[in-house]
């Protein structure tokens, strides 16, 4: 029998590092058998009715050490889950293995945007800003061209003053313009015979006029001074246009217009009006001076033509003396 006022031990309390590492839960397996091993409360003790026992507690405590070593209380705390399924044990491994198949595949693409050169982009990038801005240049340079045109066209089309026609004139006269219009070709060439003397270091350009020798500078002189007399407008030389500054001189074994050597045969172009032209410089108004190539050997040629072309002459620098 239990004293009717029991004292109750006193509670120790649990040293630090020494708490448990399992707790009791609801829901394990042995929740239903945990209300017949826990102790009692002497409240319980005395209403709960006597039993006759049928065995001796030594005994039964000597049986439950031998079979029964371990507590019940011990082994539900042990919390011991239940095996999973295979549905659950397979789905799982499923699901992992493809989680690892997705992180590496992100990876190795991290990785490989990490090895990309960048430069390469870099140069990539700027090669497509200079294709574009290129074709931008061009479409600007395409623009500028269109305009030029327009602005001639419209300068051409608008009437023009008094002193602008004298300007244009005087510049055109003057070599400093481009020309373009009828006029003649006068071709003349060195004889044969001559040419070949050239080639040996003899050179027939003065002398008797009844011998053979080559065009000269003085030649090329007076029948460009005859064009001018009679009407020319504009005048070339073997496509060297003759200007203020132009001379026409003799260097060496060369003739000069201006600074450029020409040679045989010697094309004089003139531009203005060509059936005057024609006559004026024809055999029949310069007889004395065809007669004088005629014995030198040489036999002028004019040709008419519809159209021409002479390129502005080329404008040298002009020096000045000054008092010191």
């Amino acid at each position: 029998m239990l004293p009717a006022n029991p004292t109750m031990p006193p509670v120790q309390p649990i040293p630090s590092g020494h708490e448990p590492q399992r707790r009791r839960a609801v829901f394990s397996r042995g929740y239903a058998s945990i209300a017949s091993h826990h102790a009692a409360s002497p409240d319980e003790l005395g209403h709960r009715p006597r039993r006759r026992r049928n065995s001796d507690d030594s005994l039964q405590l000597i049986d439950d050490l031998i079979n029964r070593p371990m507590d019940q209380l011990y082994s539900d705390a042990r919390l011991v889950t239940k095996p999973d399924s295979k549905i659950v044990y397979w789905g799982t491994r499923i699901v992992v293995f493809l989680i690892c198949i997705i992180v590496g595949f992100f990876g190795s693409q991290f990785v490989r945007l990490l090895n990309t050169d960048s430069r390469k982009q870099i140069r990539e990038s700027l090669a497509n800003q200079l294709v574009a801005n290129n074709a931008r240049i061009d479409g600007l340079d395409n623009d500028i061209t269109n305009l030029r045109k327009q602005v001639e066209e419209q300068s051409v089309s608008a009437t023009k003053s008094p002193i602008e026609q004298v300007v244009e004139e005087n510049e055109a006269a003057a070599g400093a313009t481009p020309v373009e219009g009828e006029g003649i070709v006068m071709t003349i060439a060195d004889p044969v015979a001559a040419a070949t003397d050239s080639a040996n270091g003899a050179l027939p350009r003065d002398g008797a006029t009844d011998r053979l020798r080559v065009v000269t500078d003085a030649d090329l002189q007076l029948l460009v001074c005859l064009l001018w007399r009679n009407g020319a407008e504009a005048i070339a030389i073997n496509d060297n246009r003759l200007g203020v500054e132009t001379s026409i001189r003799t260097a060496g074994n060369s003739i000069l217009v201006g600074v450029t050597p020409i040679e045989s045969p010697y094309r004089i172009q003139a531009i203005g009006d060509r059936n005057a032209l024609a006559d004026a410089m024809g055999e029949r108004s310069l007889a004395t001076l065809y007669s004088d190539f005629h014995k030198a050997g040489m036999y002028p040629q004019i040709s008419k033509t519809d159209s021409m072309r002479l390129d502005a002459a080329s404008v040298g620098k002009l020096t000045y003396a000054r008092r010191s």
